[in-house]
């Protein structure tokens, strides 16, 4: 769990956690899920770092549990 991810496995994942999007956001896209609304980073540079995929969880409520298992 502490290595970079692609932005597209970034999605793919959330989405089988229920989520949608990516839509545009303010400054970034955004993936939504019922009232909840997670910004998510733009894909020009390159993978995301394992840091920022965890604030990212954090804020949408993902434990770690259920991201490895999706």
């Amino acid at each position: 769990m502490t290595k970079p991810i692609k932005r597209p496995e970034l999605i793919r994942r959330m989405r089988r956690l229920g989520w949608s999007g990516p839509e545009p956001g303010r400054r970034h896209m955004v993936m939504r899920k019922g009232e909840l609304t997670v910004p998510i980073p733009n894909p020009h540079r390159g993978d995301i770092d394992w840091s920022l995929t965890s604030r990212i969880l954090k804020e949408a409520g993902i434990s770690p549990e259920e991201w490895e298992q999706s």
